[in-house]
């Protein structure tokens, strides 16, 4: 079910002095899908197994809930935190808790044509356009899902119920649009430094490079200085000045975009990475978050990107 707000661990944090924006926390959780030489398809066929199995473990270890998303045993899922939690448990960052952001992500796929990995949507509500059920594809017609409150975790065959065919909303297939590319980009390689100092990352007043304590201007030019990008800024305005501006509908991976603390204005206040599939890599106040630029909170913010990465990145090159 699509949720507005969890507790307990969803709570909400302050940008900076005054710039307020949406939290959803995660503990033990491996955020970055490491560049891989295997092909495209082996790593997908991979990573929907280990999705699988992952998906398979937590059942009777779960129980359904709207309000409270827990990521520790006992654990307390919704149907999107569920799906949430085990893909960011193998290292895919779908970044979003909400079943309408998820079905923007990847690329659609026919009724009938799914494979294992893939998200399937349900809309049981007569109200609204978003669907409000989400389960993961397992193969032989089958999905696993958090359910209900009465089931929980369960595998269920889409042939047994009406609600299955009747309510069935669409598909989308995010392995393995989620992945890095084989070979990796540059943009991957910027993308899987952020997501490993995501839980390792301290974001305040000060930078200390071997302490792992960056301002939010210190973190994106220790991330892209390790890739070869010198940067070479001391606020979010200069870091708005450099590279070239790029359309929203053509971001890649490593873009900047920027963002304003205010709807309507055009001061940046925040600086996030973009690391494909609509997702953002944010230094926020004390940590590093994940979201997704569809979020309306982002929308309504959203300034400019800038691409200061090129086709060709030589070792130290400066903006």
């Amino acid at each position: 079910m699509k949720q507005k707000l969890l507790s307990a661990t969803l709570i909400t944090c302050i940008i900076g002095s005054s710039f307020a924006m949406p939290s959803m926390h995660h503990s033990d959780i491996v955020y970055a899908a490491t560049p891989t030489t295997l092909s495209a398809q082996q790593k997908a066929d991979e990573t929907a197994n280990q999705l699988i199995g992952t998906a398979k473990s937590l059942m009777g270890k779960s129980t359904y809930s709207t309000a409270v998303y827990k990521p520790t045993y006992p654990y307390k899922f919704s149907c999107a935190t569920f799906i949430m939690y085990i893909f960011e448990k193998n290292g895919v960052d779908l970044a979003t808790y909400n079943e309408d952001y998820m079905m923007q992500q990847g690329t659609a796929v026919s009724k009938g044509q799914w494979k294992k990995g893939d998200l399937l949507f349900f809309r049981s509500k007569k109200t609204g356009t978003d669907p409000d059920h989400v389960a993961m594809y397992i193969g032989d017609n089958k999905v696993i899902h958090m359910a209900d409150s009465k089931q929980n975790i369960v595998i269920s065959d889409l042939r047994d119920k009406a609600y299955y065919t009747e309510n069935y909303f669409g598909a989308r297939r995010v392995i393995p649009s989620l992945l890095p590319s084989s070979p990796a980009t540059i943009g991957d390689q910027i993308v899987s430094s952020a997501y490993d100092l995501q839980n390792k990352a301290t974001i305040g007043t000060v930078n200390n490079e071997s302490a792992k304590r960056f301002t939010t201007t210190g973190f994106i030019n220790y991330i892209y200085k390790n890739n070869g990008v010198m940067l070479n800024s001391s606020t979010i305005k200069e870091l708005q000045s450099k590279g070239a501006t790029v359309s929203r509908s053509a971001l890649q991976k490593g873009d900047l975009i920027f963002f304003s603390s205010a709807i309507g204005s055009k001061t940046p206040s925040l600086v996030a990475i973009y690391a494909g599939e609509h997702r953002l890599i944010i230094p926020s106040t004390g940590e590093v978050i994940t979201r997704v630029l569809l979020a309306d909170y982002y929308a309504d913010r959203y300034i400019t990107a800038k691409r200061v990465l090129t086709r060709n990145v030589s070792n130290r090159s400066s903006l």
